[in-house]
Formats: structure tokens, sequence, C-alpha cells
């Protein structure tokens, strides 16, 4: 544990944007799950889903969980997927 005032906070805060990413990651990650399921299974609400999950994709390289490029080739996948179907 540091002895430093600011180390200290560093800490704190350092440890409540881990999580808050997480969180954020992890919803990530369900929506694009969701979608492909969805569209795999050939669901009526599939383009609804692939929708949500292109938002939060560009959610999360607007907040900086992902890089732009990264959030760019998950759109394209999700979209190339959905156009397949």
């Amino acid at each position: 544990m540091p002895n430093i005032k600011s180390a200290k906070k560093r800490v704190i805060v350092n440890k409540t944007k881990a999580a808050r990413n997480k969180s954020r990651n992890t919803a990530l990650k369900t929506a694009i799950k969701k979608a492909n399921a969805a569209v795999a299974a050939k669901s009526a609400d599939a383009p609804e889903l692939v929708n949500l999950a292109i938002k939060k994709v560009d959610q999360a390289a607007a907040k900086g969980l992902i890089h732009k490029n990264n959030a760019a080739h998950k759109k394209s996948a999700l979209a190339k997927l959905l156009n397949e179907a």
C-alpha cells in the first residue's frame, strides 16, 4: 500500500475505473454474442440485436475501451454476418 497521499488516491481511482471498464467490456461482449446467436438462429429480431451491438461497440470506442479500428472491425464483421444471413 502506498504511503503518499496522491498514490493512495491513484489506487482508489484505478480500482473504480477498472470496475467500470470491466462492466462496459462485459456488456459489449454480451451484446456481440447475442447478436451473433440471433443471426445464426435466423431470428426475426436479429437486425435489432445487431444494431444494439453496433451501438455498444461505438460507445466502447468513444469511451476509449477499444481502439477505433478495432471498433470498425467489429462493426464490419457484424454487418457482414447480418447481410449474409
